[in-house]
């Protein structure tokens, strides 16, 4: 699950609230990573995919973009439905829920570790289902407080009652949240079984753990349980901060990570009504967990239902909010890509089945130019500090990370246009919120001796810039004067891989930043002649392509074709 209340049994699924905490003495436990280790700190949570679609994004998009963990849906057996919630209620340990099996979780850890990506798995260990009983997805038979071959009715805490007071830690910690099982998580063989079970999921490759609901068990619980892991790997743990409230997310600092749900909604009061120029201390100082313990994040799959952050449905103001998020130094970044939501319990299109990205209601935010293209920014400016910091006392900010990066940011309603102070190099760079590294031809800008470069942000719109995006290739680069409905996008697709080999799925983004021409590029080899065609996408992933024949054209022996062209329809 995740966030501090579940969403149970269907009569009780509208109960989902935001969850949340203030300070106690944290108790002793033993020392944890401190934010994910090596160089690569984004996660993508793909929410409620399929084992073996996870395995195809880590090859095609994550690993190439640089992202260093994915985090997965819960993989345990669980009730049966197709709501969102229910891989939230297991009813035993075997990966055998409607995400994939044993043999597909497996696939999917060594193919996204070959790809140079880690795995985080969301594990459910706070409590068991809390239906009256049935069938589990991988056919074991249970009723509640009984869940064979693992617990029996003496195995759960006694107060058998929904949690009313979160004033209250023994009514947080030892009552049922919304109805689910709750574990006695002090037992010496509830920890047992947990960390077998832990420590199954580490033995397939996993790198470390999501603890849903850790709020509500106590931290000493969850130390204990973690000292009984051979190797525990990564924890981030969700603890929701509430004003007032008797568990405070700094009692699990030394467990791991926790998610920083005050960053998120901290974001959404800056981004949606107040001033991006009250960023510019953003993080500790706002009375977040230190930076090496916070987990940041613009919205995931409670926070998008319950309306406390912001979510796709707010357009550019949501992907500059990404944009902020991975451009700031604070926290280790989680790139939430789930689905399009139209009602609170609604469960993932097809099962789980994400056929191609931008359809079936799949939003693929992981996969987005503007967010995707900040990974590696984020990757080539770790370590270094906030330099040159402007604002224009509003909505308009700037900010580079060293001598590495550059970033602006305009949710103003009108393009900014001025001269950026930086700290660069004096040179020429990619704009990577609207090109491709190495593909960027239109989409450059020269930073003189001084470090500084003109530029025009358009409204709602970014300029990201840092020192790896080169600018000598071959390639082809693509203007088409396209009109479009609200919520379509165009992109270029073809015959090349680096055009998708005409998979829409796959299809090469274009920038609407000169609309009503879309722009943007690829790298090829010299010589390389390939077919080419325009097609839009809407919001729910509906595609439209252009009529007539195929497109050709040919990348010279040096240097870039332009293509001009005009939509037809």
């Amino acid at each position: 699950m995740v966030s501090s209340r579940r969403r149970p049994v269907a009569a009780l699924a509208a109960a989902l609230l935001a969850a949340v905490t203030l300070p106690v003495l944290a108790p002793s436990a033993p020392t944890a990573t401190a934010a994910p280790p090596g160089p690569k700190d984004v996660t993508a949570t793909l929410f409620q995919w399929r084992f073996d679609d996870v395995a195809r994004a880590c090859t095609d998009v994550l690993g190439p973009k640089g992202y260093g963990y994915v985090e997965v849906s819960p993989a345990t057996e669980h009730i049966q439905g197709p709501q969102w919630w229910t891989v939230y209620q297991p009813v035993s340990y075997k990966i055998a829920g409607r995400l994939g099996d044993r043999a597909a979780f497996a696939n999917m850890v060594t193919t996204c570790r070959n790809a140079g990506v880690k795995v985080i798995a969301d594990a459910v260990i706070n409590h068991m289902a809390g239906i009256s009983g049935g069938v589990g997805t991988g056919g074991t038979s249970f009723s509640k407080y009984n869940y064979p071959g693992h617990y029996q009715n003496q195995d759960f805490h006694g107060c058998r009652q929904p949690i009313t007071d979160y004033g209250n830690r023994d009514n947080v910690q030892n009552c049922e949240l919304v109805n689910l099982s709750d574990l006695d998580t002090g037992s010496e063989y509830v920890r047992s079984e947990i960390a077998e079970y832990l420590n199954d999921l580490k033995s397939l490759g996993v790198e470390g753990f999501r603890i849903d609901a850790a709020k509500h068990m106590s931290a000493g619980d969850l130390a204990a349980i973690k000292a009984r892991q051979s190797n525990p790997g990564y924890w981030v743990q969700e603890v929701i901060y509430g004003a007032g409230e008797a568990v405070h997310p700094n009692e699990y600092l030394n467990n791991g990570d926790v998610d920083e749900f005050r960053y998120a909604t901290g974001l959404k009061s800056v981004f949606n009504g107040g001033k991006l120029a009250d960023l510019s201390q953003f993080g500790e100082a706002w009375g977040f967990v230190a930076s090496t313990k916070g987990r940041s994040f613009v919205d995931n799959w409670d926070t998008e239902r319950n309306g406390s952050t912001l979510n796709r449905t707010y357009g550019s103001t949501y992907t500059l909010a990404n944009v902020f998020m991975l451009a700031w130094p604070y926290g280790s970044p989680n790139v939430y890509s789930g689905y399009v939501v139209g009602g609170h319990d609604d469960g993932p299109p097809l099962g789980g089945d994400v056929r191609e990205c931008y359809q079936d209601g799949w939003t693929c935010v992981h996969a987005w130019r503007q967010v995707a293209n900040m990974v590696g920014f984020r990757n080539a400016v770790a370590g270094t500090a906030v330099t040159n910091w402007w604002s224009n006392g509003n909505n308009a900010i700037a900010f580079g990370r060293g001598n590495k990066g550059y970033v602006a940011i305009n949710r103003e309603g009108s393009a900014l246009s001025r001269t950026f102070q930086t700290s660069l190099p004096a040179g020429s760079y990619c704009d990577v919120q609207h090109a491709d590294p190495g593909a960027c031809s239109g989409h450059t800008y020269t930073v003189d001796s001084a470090g500084r470069f003109t530029a025009t942000v358009g409204a709602g719109d970014a300029i990201a810039l840092y020192a790896t995006g080169s600018t000598t290739t071959t390639g082809a680069d693509f203007a088409v004067n396209a009109t479009t409905s609200w919520g379509q996008n165009v992109f270029v697709v073809g015959n090349q891989a680096a055009l998708g080999n005409w998979s829409a799925a796959a299809a090469v983004p274009l920038s609407s930043s000169t609309y009503p021409v879309w722009r943007g590029g690829i790298t090829l080899p010299a010589g390389t002649t390939f077919q080419y065609k325009y097609i839009r996408k809407d919001s729910g992933g509906a595609v439209t392509w252009e009529s007539g024949a195929n497109r050709t054209a040919t990348v010279p022996a040096s240097g870039r074709v332009t293509l001009n062209d005009t939509w037809r329809p």
